[in-house]
């Protein structure tokens, strides 16, 4: 798990992980969501968070110069991701999904809430206590993605609502 003293690579492998354990579970989720709009809702977070894996991916590469990129490779097949960017370990969201059946919009509105609200409570420590010049702006970086996955969250709720 991040904690801000990590170096530029070590920060990037570690928030990598992260991406990629929530790009995970929003697509577990997503397979088993009742609903289709939250099948959908799902579906996006998703490609999102698939975006931030392979945008800090790219840092990685660029910063390595290229010199790893099967290296690199490798390590993203092999991997495993046990958390997500919220900093919940995937095995307590997947047996979330297992008690509940989203069978509205709302209650997965909810989890998904839950997610991007902590992912970005993280992001924002780590910026204010990387050590590493270059590790605060990735930090702020996934911070603001993550504004923006709860925006997006916050108009759904407010459809939600109004229906």
């Amino acid at each position: 798990m991040l904690t801000g003293k990590e170096d530029l690579i070590s920060a990037l492998i570690e928030a990598y992980l992260m991406e990629k354990g929530t790009m995970d579970f929003y697509s577990q989720a997503a397979a088993k969501a009742m609903n289709p709009e939250a099948r959908q809702m799902f579906k996006e977070l998703s490609a999102w968070e698939e975006k931030h894996a392979n945008f800090i991916a790219f840092l990685y590469q660029a910063i390595q110069e290229d010199r790893d990129i099967i290296g690199f490779e490798r390590f993203k097949q092999r991997t495993d991701a046990p958390v997500t960017e919220a900093g919940i370990p995937i095995k307590n969201l997947e047996a979330r999904l297992e008690k509940y059946n989203f069978i509205d919009d709302m209650g997965a509105l909810i989890l998904a809430l839950e997610i991007e609200g902590k992912a970005y409570n993280l992001y924002n420590k780590l910026s204010k206590s990387a050590v590493d010049t270059n590790a605060k702006v990735v930090f702020q970086e996934m911070m603001e993605q993550e504004t923006k996955h709860i925006d997006y969250l916050k108009k759904i709720r407010i459809r939600l609502t109004e229906t």
